[in-house]
């Protein structure tokens, strides 16, 4: 049980749109466990960015449990969600999310400012980050500066920069091409194995064969969750 860093029991979400309500999570239940490789995936529609959008802390369920690394979380308000973010969660967006003025190593010492470190642990801890994952030499570089590839290296240095108990990805790869979209699986594939909980959203095929288990949602439920017993490998 100690093993469980996300446990979801019985979650909904719902919206209201004008006199409608709709019913975007119908009762999902779920387990991941730690130093787990996920891939979530779902059709439009299917809950899986409202379900990412709960699980990452931005939103709240409208009903069930939510508990992360034992955390009750289903029921704080807005700045003990930020909190949690903060402190458990890495996010890592196919748009990568990058301060367009600021170089490689500011963006990455971000997340860094909110946690109270002094300004050189931070300088510190934000280079040994770009340090792993390969862009030691690119650390004064603006985004405009730099490739595709190498901006969704930056947003993974700062995701990982804060030691976060999950890496949360959503279509990490989306703006991508394939060959770079490889060698990015390949880094995830790096960070699982250091021991991180990696949760990837997305809706190619391809990408979420990297995974080891993939979950698939359809109209809000959980229809299918299934180990992949090949994954592929870089």
């Amino acid at each position: 049980m100690n093993d469980i860093i996300i446990l979801l029991e019985g979650i909904e979400r719902h919206f209201k749109i004008g006199a409608e309500t709709i019913k975007a999570l119908r009762g999902v239940d779920l387990k991941i466990y730690k130093n787990e490789y996920v891939a979530l995936m779902g059709p439009s529609g299917s809950g899986k960015s409202t379900l990412m959008n709960i699980l990452g802390c931005l939103d709240t369920p409208s009903g069930g449990k939510y508990v992360l690394n034992g955390i009750d979380v289903s029921k704080m308000d807005d700045n003990e969600l930020a909190e949690i973010r903060n402190k458990q969660i890495g996010f890592v967006f196919q748009t990568f999310n990058l301060l367009p003025r600021s170089t490689s190593l500011d963006n990455v010492i971000l997340p860094l400012i909110y946690s109270g470190i002094k300004k050189e642990e931070r300088i510190k801890k934000a280079t040994k980050a770009l340090d792993d994952v390969g862009l030691l030499n690119r650390i004064t570089h603006k985004p405009n500066e730099l490739s595709g590839g190498q901006r969704q290296r930056v947003a993974i240095a700062r995701a990982l920069v804060n030691n976060p108990s999950i890496i949360l990805a959503d279509e990490p790869t989306g703006n991508l091409d394939s060959k770079t979209s490889v060698e990015i699986m390949g880094l995830f594939d790096a960070i699982h194995q250091k021991g991180n909980t990696v949760i990837i959203v997305t809706h190619e095929e391809d990408i979420a064969k990297y995974a080891h288990r993939i979950i698939r949602l359809r109209d809000g439920v959980v229809e299918s969750d299934e180990i992949n017993k090949e994954p592929r490998t870089v």
